[in-house]
């Protein structure tokens, strides 16, 4: 069985999201998510989710593609996580190009970037409900 494991925050869960976990599932048989705690979102990315940890969770586990989701809580975590699944590919968007490299040196895992659906983010979501929003209350 190929394993495959992807990391991410998944609010605001939209299409760009849900092509990356369909092509990320397409690579292998088993696709983990590592999905970021609230902790570790405000922590470590200074960011505030709109949904918690647990309702984000279960809109992944709602996913056909996903088969598995876990908590990130650290940067660090990635290698452990992929020796202790034994992962076979380990995906990221390709915002993230050449930033875990390493994992190839570290693990048995390769590292494959896949493309960002363009026209759909999280941040132009939020930045487009904001000017909604402000629109609105002129």
């Amino acid at each position: 069985m190929k394993r495959v494991i992807t990391y991410g925050t998944f609010d605001l869960l939209h299409y760009g999201h849900i092509n990356l976990l369909r092509r990320a599932k397409s690579l292998g048989d088993y696709l983990i998510v590592v999905l970021s705690s609230d902790e570790f979102n405000w922590n470590e990315k200074q960011k505030k989710c709109y949904f918690s940890y647990e309702k984000r969770k279960q809109l992944l586990e709602a996913i056909r593609y996903v088969d598995l989701v876990i908590p990130e809580n650290s940067w660090e975590q990635k290698v452990s996580d992929i020796k202790e699944y034994h992962v076979d590919t380990f995906v990221m968007g390709d915002d993230w190009v050449g930033k875990f490299d390493f994992i190839e040196d570290e693990t048995d895992a390769s590292v494959v970037y896949l493309p960002r659906t363009p026209e759909i983010s999280t941040s132009q979501i939020k930045k487009d409900l904001e000017a909604k929003k402000k629109n609105q209350g002129e």
